[in-house]
């Protein structure tokens, strides 16, 4: 049996002993009495009755040994502006916050909601929840009112912290109106609103609720908090997934767990070690920010980039230049963004001394196969895909090369991670699938440590969403289609609720798209299923082309559009071949490079897109809307 394989089968048949050793890792003020209660299915508690805090194990126990290593390396390509913070002055600036928090009430188990720009404060802030015991809810900035307020009238906080205004692209974003709209919708209304001033747009001080931060910064310039232990099934933060219908869905995450499962994976996943630096390129309102810009590197003693603006801007070789400056060892990003580096000069990859960099790690969306080679080509150096989800807080499937480094393979994100019980199953009988058949991918009970406890607020929405959609079985849903070959690979296939039904014919869009993204001619794809009232649903491609002016004509570009639809009839056959194929100049994005598939879709059907997070660049939605209508593109 391979390394993998019996490491893989201990965390499942013993997860007690398998855990309870890599509990180790972290500092326990007090010992846990067991590792895992399984008393009430389908939630677990892991490491009952130890006491233990995040921001102690990220920052505090570090001192000894790395108070002048850096913790935080800042750049904004935005505002020019760079910033390093070591151990020690990381651990300054969150006593600060700290203090300021508990100065205007903060106290243990209070959510404070963070609406915050890629700035250090926003380090500061969550690392200064963690200490006080307070529950962080990170909603991304710039996330229209309606949904802020939403958001805000779930978490109930006691605190707001926001920023004058975030920049992306060189465009500012003022978020004050918005958190005065988004007040001035909620139910709830916290008593205060902490301000960070980057005097980025007009200063809104005038406003009742409205507390600046600086002052009362100087005013606790030497304080220090100390760290509030917490038993580790206590929640840590609240997240809410992105797209939500209706009452937002928050993702809650303990203590213990969750600082177990990332000091794991930086060393079985990441392969990262104290010293090394990591540079992490999301944004903390989603939960890779969360995991691996602050809290997992942190809490394995390396040092983090963080990193406002985009990876284009000022020219397409900034990242690659701050792999150079900054000598990055671990760089973590999303497919999205490397086929946006791969459209820029080769020369800015080539000028650049990447021989720092020894794995660069993909997640957020499948990586298709003409993106994985090219990066692979063009570095020379490991690339390693995973999958997992806002739900499971770290990687679901990886090459695991910390424990064993099997070889990738081409359009899968690897093998199940230690202590994910993975399988998939048929979606109307609940049985394994036979290796290579289609069917959702699933786990099993218990989930492992650092996965969500429960929905926040609502116990019976985590058991009706997650545990009850496989007939007669008692497994958690990704709610992703996958196939499982037979050395244990997954490949990811799309959302269920991606899933187009043509003439009785069940397709995942995600392999449509791998079909056109073949093409030669093809950068960037999207398809989405629409109504249809023949077929039921037909599929509709977006798709960004290498080359435009070559395809300026009329018939030039309607020649390439029947090339692509047969495409897809040769990898898929007729069946799959869209209805229409259109070109576009830019499809819709969040700023973390994900595709907002739900709105291209709710825009071909005529309906309004809904609860969005904040997207790349609005004109994008424009640019499907005039594709639609016929525009040329």
């Amino acid at each position: 049996m391979s390394r993998y394989r019996d490491f893989h089968r201990r965390s499942i048949d013993d997860p007690e002993t398998f855990w309870g050793t890599e509990a180790q890792r972290i500092h326990w003020e007090t010992p846990f009495d067991s590792v895992l209660d399984r008393s009430n299915p389908p939630f677990a508690r892991w490491f009952t009755g130890g006491r233990t805090n995040l921001c102690h194990n990220a920052v505090d126990r570090h001192l000894v040994a790395r108070a002048q290593q850096n913790a935080l390396v800042y750049v904004s390509t935005e505002t020019g502006i760079e910033r390093r913070y070591t151990y020690a002055e990381l651990h300054a600036e969150i006593n600060r916050m700290a203090a300021v928090m508990r100065s205007l009430g903060v106290k243990r188990g209070d959510r404070v909601l963070l609406y915050l720009p890629m700035i250090p404060e926003a380090v500061f802030a969550m690392l200064a929840c963690a200490r006080l015991g307070a529950i962080h809810s990170v909603v991304f900035g710039g996330f229209a009112a309606p949904n802020l307020a939403a958001r805000i009238d779930d978490a109930k906080p006691a605190l707001i912290v926001t920023a004058d205004a975030g920049a992306r692209g060189g465009k500012v974003i003022d978020y004050t109106p918005l958190v005065d709209e988004a007040l001035a919708r909620a139910q709830h209304k916290p008593p205060h609103v902490l301000l960070i001033d980057r005097q980025l747009a007009p200063e809104r001080l005038n406003a009742s609720y409205l507390v600046a931060y600086e002052p009362l910064r100087e005013q606790f310039f030497d304080a220090h908090v100390p760290c509030e232990w917490l038993e580790s099934s206590e929640p840590s933060y609240v997240l809410y997934t992105s797209g939500t219908t209706g009452r937002p869905k928050g993702v809650q995450r303990d203590v213990g767990g969750y600082a177990v499962a990332l000091a794991a994976s930086m060393e079985y996943i990441f392969e990262g070690r104290a010293g090394d630096t990591m540079f992490t390129a999301s944004d903390i309102g989603w939960v890779v920010g969360h995991s691996y810009i602050i809290y997992a590197p942190l809490i394995a003693g390396l040092t983090t980039v963080m990193y406002e603006g985009t990876p284009i801007r000022p020219d397409g070789g900034i990242w690659w230049r701050l792999v150079e400056q900054y000598r990055i060892n671990l760089m973590f990003t999303a497919p999205t963004a490397l086929r946006v580096l791969k459209k820029q000069d080769p020369k800015f990859m080539k000028r650049a001394d990447l021989s720092s960099l020894r794995t660069l790690f993909l997640a957020g969306e499948p990586l298709d196969e003409p993106t994985a080679s090219w990066i692979t080509d063009a570095l020379g150096k490991p690339v390693v895909d995973n999958y997992w989800q806002t739900e499971t807080g770290w990687p679901i499937l990886a090459i695991q090369r910390g424990v064993e480094a099997l070889p990738p393979k081409l359009g899968s994100p690897g093998v199940p991670a230690y202590g994910y019980n993975l399988s998939v199953r048929n979606e109307f009988t609940g049985e394994p699938c036979t290796p290579g058949e289609k069917g959702v991918i699933t786990l099993g009970y218990p989930l492992p440590p650092g996965c969500m406890t429960t929905v926040w607020g609502d116990d019976q929405r985590f058991v009706d969403t997650y545990w009850s959609s496989v007939p007669g079985q008692q497994l958690y849903s990704t709610f992703d289609w996958g196939v499982q070959d037979d050395d244990g690979y997954v490949t990811i296939l799309g959302r269920t609720d991606d899933v187009i039904n043509v003439a009785g014919h069940r397709l995942g869009t995600r392999e449509i798209e791998e079909a056109l993204a073949g093409h030669a001619a093809v950068a960037e794809v999207a398809v989405v299923g629409v109504a249809d009232k023949l077929k039921g649903q037909v599929a509709l491609a977006f798709v960004v082309l290498r080359e435009p002016d070559r395809y300026a004509d009329p018939a030039s570009r309607t020649a390439l559009e029947t090339g692509l639809a047969l495409t897809v009839d040769r990898h898929l056959g007729a069946i799959a071949r869209p209805a229409r194929v259109h070109v576009v100049t830019m499809l819709p994005k969040t700023r973390s490079g994900k595709l907002l598939r739900r709105a291209i879709a709710a825009l071909a059907e005529g309906r309004d897109p809904g609860d969005l997070p904040t997207i790349e660049d609005p004109a994008a939605l424009a640019q499907i809307r005039a594709a639609l209508d016929g525009v040329v593109g």
